[in-house]
C-alpha cells in the first residue's frame, strides 16, 4: 500500500507510518504517531468535550444501549467515560473523522478501509486516590466478541501533551501474539464490572504460558500526537497524580472487513455489542457494523476511492 492517497496532501503523506513502523506495530502491538493533528484542531477538541459536558448535544442516540458508558454530572468527580461522542456531536465528530487518521490506522492494519467503531471521550479527574482513574489490564477484543475482525485497533488521543504523571494509556509490549489461556464468559464483560485483582493475574497467567516478559509502556505523546495499539494487546492506565485533568478520546477503529458474527457464550446467549440495538439490520437480518450513520468511513483507499 505505497500508492498516493488523494485525499491527503504531500504534507499530510510525510506523516504516514515507514514500512519499519508497521513492522514495528505488527511485532510489538503498539505505534506512536507523528503530530497528526494541529494545534488548533486539539484546542478546537477541548472546547467541544467542554460543551458536551455542559450539555450540548447535535443529536441523541435514539436508543439507549444496556452496556453504554454515559458519565452524566450527578455520578461526580470520577473518571467520566462517554460513548458515541462521534455520533452525539459535530465538532468532536468533524475532527475524528479526519482522513489523516483512518489513512494511518489503514497503514497499521493493512486495511483498504477504515471505519469509526466507537468513540469514548474520557475525563480522568486529578484527584490522588480516585479508584475510578486506575485502569486495570485488559484487551479490547474480549469486548468485541461479535465482531469478526482481528485486526481492529484504537487510536488513543490525548487532548494535551500526556505522559506518566498523568496516568496515561500502557500497553504490554506483543501481548497482541500470545496464545490467549485462562478465559471464559466473563471476559466479555467491561473492565469496571470485573475484579481487578482477577485481570492481573490473568495477565501473569497468559504471559506465563507464551513464556513472555511483561513489559509495559507507558505511551508519552506530545499534543497533537497519538498512540495506537492492535485490539488483542493487554493495556491499561494509572492514577492521574497532576494538577490538571487528563482528557483524551479513544477512538476505536474497524477494518472494512469487519462484520457482526454470531458468538455464542456458555449460557446459551450471544455476545452483544451496543451497537446491535442501534445499526440497521443486513438483509439476513444481523446488525450491520458498516452502518455509516454510527460507523462512518474515514478511509478509503484510492482502489475503493467513491465505491
Amino acid at each position: 500500500m505505497t500508492t498516493t492517497h488523494p485525499a491527503l496532501t504531500a504534507e499530510e503523506e510525510a506523516l504516514l507510518p515507514s514500512d519499519e513502523d508497521v513492522r514495528h506495530y505488527a511485532e510489538h502491538g503498539w505505534y506512536l504517531t507523528r503530530k497528526l493533528l494541529t494545534d488548533d484542531e486539539v484546542d478546537t477538541l477541548v472546547a467541544a468535550a467542554d460543551r458536551y459536558y455542559a450539555g450540548e448535544r447535535d443529536r441523541r442516540l435514539p436508543v439507549r444501549p444496556p452496556k453504554l458508558a454515559y458519565w452524566e454530572p450527578a455520578k461526580g468527580d470520577v473518571q467520566r467515560h462517554n460513548d458515541y461522542v462521534h455520533y452525539e456531536h459535530d465538532a468532536l465528530g468533524r475532527i475524528l473523522r479526519k482522513p489523516l487518521i483512518g489513512a494511518v490506522a489503514a497503514r497499521l492494519a493493512q486495511a483498504d478501509e477504515i471505519r469509526v467503531f466507537q468513540s469514548t471521550l474520557i475525563y480522568k479527574p486529578p484527584i490522588s486516590g480516585e479508584p475510578s482513574n486506575i485502569v486495570p489490564w485488559h484487551f479490547d477484543k474480549h469486548y468485541w466478541a461479535s465482531s469478526s475482525s482481528e485486526n481492529m485497533l484504537t487510536a488513543f488521543i490525548p487532548f494535551h501533551d500526556c505522559g506518566e504523571e498523568m496516568g496515561t494509556i500502557t500497553v504490554v509490549d506483543g501481548s497482541h501474539r500470545w496464545r490467549e489461556i485462562g478465559a471464559d464468559d466473563t471476559v466479555v464483560r467491561h473492565f469496571a464490572d470485573r475484579d481487578r485483582d482477577q485481570l492481573e493475574a490473568m495477565l501473569a497467567e497468559n504471559a506465563a504460558h507464551n513464556h513472555a516478559e511483561i513489559r509495559k509502556i507507558p505511551m508519552v505523546i506530545p499534543k497533537g500526537h497519538m498512540s495506537f495499539h492492535h485490539c488483542r494487546v493487554y493495556h491499561g492506565s494509572g492514577p492521574n497524580v497532576s494538577d490538571r485533568p487528563r482528557q483524551a478520546v479513544s477512538l476505536h477503529l474497524q477494518d472494512g472487513a469487519n462484520a457482526w458474527r454470531e458468538y455464542p457464550l456458555s449460557d446459551g446467549t450471544l455476545a452483544a455489542y451496543n451497537h446491535d440495538v442501534l445499526v440497521r439490520r443486513t438483509p439476513d437480518d444481523r446488525p450491520d457494523y458498516a452502518d455509516p450513520e454510527f460507523c462512518p468511513v474515514i478511509w478509503r483507499h484510492r482502489a475503493q476511492q467513491g465505491g
